[in-house]
C-alpha cells in the first residue's frame, strides 16, 4: 500500500494525515506545508535511525548489511522527508565508518540504471567536489594519462559554475566524451581512452541525495560514498579529498569493496590534483596491500594564490598549448600524472614517476586541440 505522495506504508499501519499524504524526498515539497504521517507503529526505517540516535551509551555503528539495507531504502523512495534527515545527520555527527560507506556503496550499485555493464577499464576517476575555486587542472593529467594508453572513466556531479571551474566545461574544450549512459560509456571507450559519465546518467538516486545540501546546510554521507562507486570497477581508483581525515576513511571503504588498487591523498579543491608545494601523504593501496606513502614537495616555493586563477575553462587550453606560463599548476599537472603512473607501475620510484610525467608533458602535441 502507498499513500498519495508514493511512500511504501506497512499494511498493519493506521495513518493518520496531519497535513495532508506523506511525501518522498525526491517529490515536489508542497508550498508551504510539511507533511507528517501519523502511524501507530514505527516505520520499518526506523530501526536504522534508532541504531544511530539512541542515547549516548546505547548508539552505534551500523554494519556493512544494515547500512546497505538503509541506503536501498533510501534509494527505493520508501523513507519518508523527516527519517532521511535524522538518518543524514545522524551519520555525519556520529562519522561514518569504512564499513557503513562501503555498504552504502553497495546500495547505489543496486540502483544503478543500467544492471551488468562492463567496459575494460584501466582507472577510475571521481570529480565529487561542487565548488572548484581553483582550474581543474587534473583534466590535462587525465588526458596525458589516457595518451598513455590507458582507459579511464571520470564520473561526477556538475556542481556549481557561476563564480566556479567545474569539470565538465573543461573537459568539454578539449572534446573529451560526456556520455549518456553506462551502455553508452562503455561503448565510447571502446574509441577513446577518456570518458566523462555524469552521475545522473547511471543513478539519478544518488545525485538527489547531492541536492539535499540546500536544505540540511551541510554536506553528507552521499558526498563521500559517491567518490567510491567505480562503476566499471577498473583495478586502479584515484581520490582527492579536501579533508586529511578522510584519507583513512575512504582507504578502509575501498578496502571493504575489495578493490585492489587506490591511491587517496590532499587533493587540490577537494578533487584528484596534487599540491606540488607540499609533501604529499598518500594512503595507498596496492595488490590489496594498505602502505602510507610519503612524496617530498616538488618545488621550494610555498605561495600560490590557486582561488586567484583566471576560471575560464580556456586557461586549460592555453596551458595545453604553450600559451600560458603558470609553474605551479604545470607541476600539479606532472605531479598528478606521476600519481597515476606510480599506481599501475609500482615498480617506478617517486622520482622516476615524476620524471616520466615531466618527458610526457612536455613531449605533449600542443596543436592538438587548435
Amino acid at each position: 500500500m502507498k499513500c498519495n505522495g508514493g511512500c511504501l506504508i506497512p499494511p498493519a499501519a493506521c495513518w493518520k494525515e496531519i497535513t495532508s499524504s506523506a511525501c518522498l524526498i525526491f517529490s515536489d515539497p508542497p508550498p508551504n506545508s510539511v507533511k507528517v504521517p501519523y502511524m501507530t507503529q514505527d516505520h520499518p526505517f526506523a530501526q536504522y535511525v534508532r541504531i544511530l540516535g539512541k542515547g549516548p551509551k546505547m548508539w552505534r555503528d551500523m554494519t556493512f548489511d544494515e547500512a546497505r539495507a538503509a541506503m536501498n531504502m533510501v534509494l527505493s523512495n520508501e523513507v519518508a522527508p523527516l527519517q532521511l534527515g535524522a538518518f543524514l545527520l545522524l551519520l555525519r555527527r556520529k562519522g561514518e565508518t569504512g564499513e557503513e560507506l562501503a555498504g552504502m556503496v553497495a546500495a547505489a550499485r543496486d540502483h544503478f540504471l543500467e544492471k551488468n555493464v562492463t567496459a575494460e577499464v584501466d582507472f577510475d576517476w571521481p570529480s565529487y567536489a561542487d565548488r572548484h575555486r581553483q582550474q581543474p587542472w587534473f583534466i590535462l593529467s587525465a588526458i596525458l594519462l589516457a595518451d598513455q594508453g590507458y582507459k579511464i572513466l571520470m564520473h561526477g556531479i556538475e556542481g556549481y559554475a557561476e563564480g566556479y571551474a567545474p569539470t565538465r566545461p573543461g573537459l568539454e574544450i578539449f572534446g573529451v566524451p560526456q556520455a549518456a549512459s553506462l551502455s553508452n560509456a562503455a561503448a565510447q571507450l571502446g574509441d577513446h581512452n577518456l570518458v566523462y559519465l555524469g552521475l545522473e546518467k547511471f543513478c539519478p538516486s544518488v545525485q538527489s541525495l547531492f541536492e539535499l545540501r540546500p536544505f540540511l546546510g551541510v554536506r553528507t554521507a552521499v558526498n563521500t560514498f559517491g567518490r567510491d562507486l567505480n562503476p566499471f570497477a577498473a583495478p586502479y581508483q584515484l581520490q582527492g579529498v579536501f579533508h586529511p581525515p578522510y584519507k583513512a576513511l575512504h582507504l578502509e571503504t575501498i578496502k571493504a569493496l575489495s578493490q585492489p588498487n587506490g591511491y587517496i591523498f590532499k587533493g587540490g579543491g577537494g578533487e584528484v590534483q596534487r599540491n606540488p608545494m607540499k609533501p604529499a601523504l598518500v594512503d595507498a593501496l596496492v595488490n590489496g596491500r594498505t602502505e602510507v606513502q610519503e612524496w617530498p614537495a616538488m618545488t621550494d616555493q610555498s605561495v600560490y594564490k590557486w582561488r586567484e586563477e583566471e576560471l575560464a575553462p580556456a586557461a586549460l587550453l592555453r596551458m595545453w598549448q604553450g600559451k600560458l606560463e603558470l609553474p605551479i599548476p604545470e607541476l600539479a599537472i606532472i605531479g598528478t600524472l606521476a600519481f597515476a603512473l606510480k599506481l599501475a607501475e609500482p615498480s617506478l620510484d617517486f622520482s622516476e614517476a615524476e620524471a616520466l610525467s615531466r618527458e610526457i608533458w612536455r613531449g605533449r602535441d600542443k596543436k592538438r586541440f587548435d
